[in-house]
């Protein structure tokens, strides 16, 4: 059976700790979109983790995890994140890496680094992980897929020497730095081919044959719905697709029809890193004492560090993403930071120039949108240690109900806590 694990907000759900609860009955985790530009904290045995491309199964040596050919994928953040997992006492894991998905040049990561220094006060936010360059790229047909380093190294040389041709003239004429060395940008390459050889596969046969013999796969997206380069709050969006459909494409060799759950992760509450529409948005002391209770250790970007923007739980945005999503459960997820609240707001509705609405309306109007809050009781006790739904608190209990019947999905996963067993099942 295939399942999807998506986020239906601004990414920063906690897809890391659902990840590997589920990828504990797999037998393939797969990455299918996404680079190195945000991560999924785990804890569990071993300790505490971000893995940013590594796919979640990697703590099980008996799970094949892959990169999928959708994936913007980082050689140096993989190397140093299968040597971190290694350090830390994990068992070396089962990682194949497709030979269709594409290489970030660290001329991304520059050019990400000059656009957003050229823009300024307008820039996106990014993480500077090189991204959407990469993405640009790929789909201008002058990327690099991991099956051509091992392959001809002269036609591979002639190809780059082309690229840098324009890149070198945006580079000089665009932001006034320094032209990118093809004789350095070639030896990157070949380290890059050194440090792929023990993973590299024709991963869509390997994919396509454990459908067929129905294997349990888990396909493992990054970010959320919000941050769909279609579907998301655009231009402030990622460069890939974050939906589970998707997923049929990046993780290579799965029939759309194949995916037959999308488990899609909500947070009790909300919080984003970069810029953006967040219409549910809080700031002052107010957002940094749920920062400070929220996640583990504070809602900081497992990536970048950042500081996550917070908001009240926004119904409207989290019905619609699970609309994009084609949810057929939620998992919810860090229910155990709103503990300290007397009372919760919770967004129920937007309103826009005037009027009440309960749709996701498109960014130009979601601009002029101002959160419609009801505020419902808190619990005002520590949830975290207990196992069965019916001991929660009773306004607890409400408040999970109330967002269910918002969103229309059934609510069947409960997190109260970091940890792998710190999860109810309804």
């Amino acid at each position: 059976m295939v399942k999807a694990i998506v986020g239906a907000n601004w990414g920063d759900e906690g897809k890391g700790k659902i990840t590997d609860v589920l990828a504990q009955n797999s037998d393939m985790v797969i990455r299918f979109q996404g680079g190195s530009n945000a991560g999924h904290t785990i804890i569990n045995n071993y300790g505490k983790f971000a893995l940013h491309q590594l796919p979640s199964g990697v703590f099980n040596t008996e799970i094949t995890n892959i990169i999928g050919n959708g994936v913007a994928l980082s050689v140096e953040n993989l190397v140093k994140e299968i040597q971190q997992l290694v350090d830390q006492g994990v068992p070396m894991p089962r990682i194949l890496v497709s030979d269709r998905a594409q290489i970030v040049m660290p001329y991304h990561k520059l050019f990400d680094c000059y656009e957003e220094e050229r823009l300024g006060k307008q820039s996106f936010g990014s993480t500077k992980s090189g991204i959407a360059p990469f993405y640009s790229d790929k789909f201008s047909k002058i990327g690099f897929q991991v099956n051509e380093l091992f392959d001809d190294e002269k036609g591979l040389r002639e190809k780059l020497e082309r690229i840098l041709e324009v890149k070198n003239a945006i580079c000089t004429n665009v932001y006034h730095k320094e032209p990118i060395s093809v004789d350095e940008m070639f030896d990157k390459l070949m380290e890059y081919k050194e440090a792929l050889a023990p993973y590299v596969a024709n991963t869509f046969d390997i994919v396509h044959d454990a459908v067929t013999e129905g294997k349990d796969i888990l396909l493992e997206g990054q970010l959320g719905s919000l941050k769909d380069t279609d579907f998301g709050i655009y231009p402030m969006v990622t460069s890939s697709n974050t939906i589970a459909g998707y997923g049929a494409v990046g993780a290579g060799g799965i029939p759309p029809y194949a995916i037959k759950d999308i488990i899609t992760v909500v947070k009790a509450y909300s919080s984003s890193v970069g810029a953006g529409e967040f219409v549910s948005e809080i700031f002052g002391e107010e957002a940094e004492e749920l920062r400070k209770r929220g996640g583990d250790g504070g809602e900081y970007g497992a990536t970048t560090g950042r500081p996550r923007r917070m908001g009240w739980l926004d119904l409207v945005a989290t019905r619609y993403g699970c609309k994009v999503q084609g949810a057929t459960q939620v998992a919810f997820t860090v229910l155990d930071a709103l503990g300290y609240l007397d009372e919760i707001p919770v967004c129920v509705a937007y309103e826009l120039d005037g009027e009440r609405i309960d749709y996701f309306p498109s960014t130009t109007k979601l601009k002029r949108a101002k959160p419609v809050l009801e505020v419902l009781p808190g619990w005002k006790c520590d949830i975290r240690g207990i196992k069965k739904y019916e001991d929660l608190p009773e306004n607890c209990r409400k408040y999970i109900e109330f967002a269910e019947k918002a969103v229309g999905v059934p609510f069947t996963m409960i997190s109260n806590g970091p940890k792998r067993e710190d999860i109810i099942y309804r």
